[in-house]
């Protein structure tokens, strides 16, 4: 019989696996306010209904009579699919849980509960009371929203002077309109990040990232990662530990896991942020060409609760990474240059802005120009050139 299945979110990002569900027969409803959004022209069906509105989604879903429903690379909807899958039935992790990872003023007091590293941390409504606590700490801190994704809203400063409108522009990301204010770790190498899977409360696949960050734009923000890790076995093995542990915790037992992760100076291994979702950027993609598993696919299979015993960890063959293609500037975007010496590494490519069009310097997911993925020769071509991108591409703006 054809499963039915709702996807929350029909953006450019989030096609992949909607058709992938369309390729396997499956009935597929999208749902979202953005009607224009390129996604839907692939479902059976729309609705014009927030994914952030748990209660009217659930109210559909009850209508639609569904088998499963997914948020594919969507912080915002995570908790969504959470609610409305444990109120019908369907595969799904415990909503609670889900709402602790998606926002870091629970997720900072999980960790510290539960005896993870985690920098000294809180958050607030207001800023006179925020202000109040920034004494506490030593600069440089990290302002971010609580509960943005694509890493809007987020601001390092150095001086008590730039505290105001730090607060301010994450405040203006923030759907509850709550900021979190933390002390700031410096990292002993590259960020740690990548994509994972849970079957039966087991981590049993990971793709763990090199990230990239372009530190003349935003050092904050990645702008690409790359397989293999440079990381050791033995390092790897205890992000594994540790993140099986958070998982055991919070009782997550089914799904897309996105990471951040980094070793600090000090020595300490500290949980950036565990998503219950998958990766934006078209990591699942990239992922796929790296180790040959197609993170797509389980997602939408094991969201209708199909059988997927068979996902299992595979050694990278080869050297890949995903680049975000970013302006540096706002403007109009006028071409984008690409040397000789990073056309032939260039395998796949997805541009979403064309020439002519309006283009933002680059703060997160949302000024993005497009997403390359790329095949290198060596470790040490593929580092030297995710380092240092901006030598063999750049967008040109006016």
């Amino acid at each position: 019989m054809q499963k039915r299945i709702l996807f929350l979110g029909g953006a450019a990002s989030q096609i992949p696996p909607i058709k992938y569900a369309k390729e396997q027969g499956h009935y597929v409803i999208t749902c979202d306010y953005l009607p224009d959004n390129p996604g839907h022209k692939y479902a059976d069906e729309y609705y014009n209904i927030s994914t952030t509105d748990k209660e009217a989604v659930l109210d559909l879903a009850r209508k639609l009579d569904l088998d499963g429903i997914v948020a594919y690379a969507s912080d915002p909807a995570a908790p969504t699919q959470a609610y409305v899958g444990n109120a019908l039935g369907l595969p799904s992790n415990p909503y609670e849980s889900v709402l602790i990872l998606t926002r870091k003023d629970l997720f900072r007091d999980f960790l510290k509960n539960n005896n993870f590293y985690v920098p000294k941390s809180a958050s607030f409504y207001s800023f006179t009371e925020a202000e109040k606590w920034l004494y506490e700490l030593k600069m440089p801190i990290i302002v971010k929203p609580i509960d943005s994704s694509g890493s809007k809203g987020i601001r390092k400063i150095d001086s008590v002077d730039e505290f105001g409108s730090a607060f301010e522009y994450a405040l203006q990301f923030s759907q509850e309109k709550k900021v979190t204010v933390e002390e700031f770790l410096y990292r002993d190498g590259y960020q740690i990040g990548g994509d994972g899977f849970v079957i039966d409360g087991q981590l049993v696949f990971w793709g763990f990232t090199n990230a990239h960050f372009d530190i003349s734009c935003n050092h904050l923000v990645p702008t690409g990662g790359s397989l293999p890790s440079v990381f050791s076995k033995s390092m790897l093995d205890a992000v594994h530990h540790e993140t099986q542990r958070l998982l055991t915790l919070l009782n997550i037992t089914t799904g897309a896991l996105n990471f951040e992760f980094q070793y600090n100076k000090n020595g300490s291994f500290m949980i950036l942020e565990i998503a219950a979702r998958n990766g934006g950027n078209r990591l699942p993609e990239f992922i796929n060409h790296a180790m040959k598993v197609d993170l797509v696919k389980y997602t939408v299979d094991a969201a209708l609760g199909l059988e997927c015993t068979d996902l299992k960890m595979k050694n990278i063959k080869g050297f890949y990474s995903y680049y975000v293609i970013h302006a540096l500037q706002n403007g109009t975007m006028k071409n984008i240059y690409y040397s000789d010496e990073i056309k032939n590494n260039i395998i796949e490519k997805s541009i979403y802005i064309n020439k002519g069009e309006t283009v933002k310097e680059f703060n997160g997911s949302d000024s993005t120009v497009g997403i390359l993925i790329m095949k290198f020769s060596s470790q040490d071509e593929m580092l030297e050139k995710m380092d240092n991108m901006n030598k063999y591409i750049h967008v040109e703006v006016v």
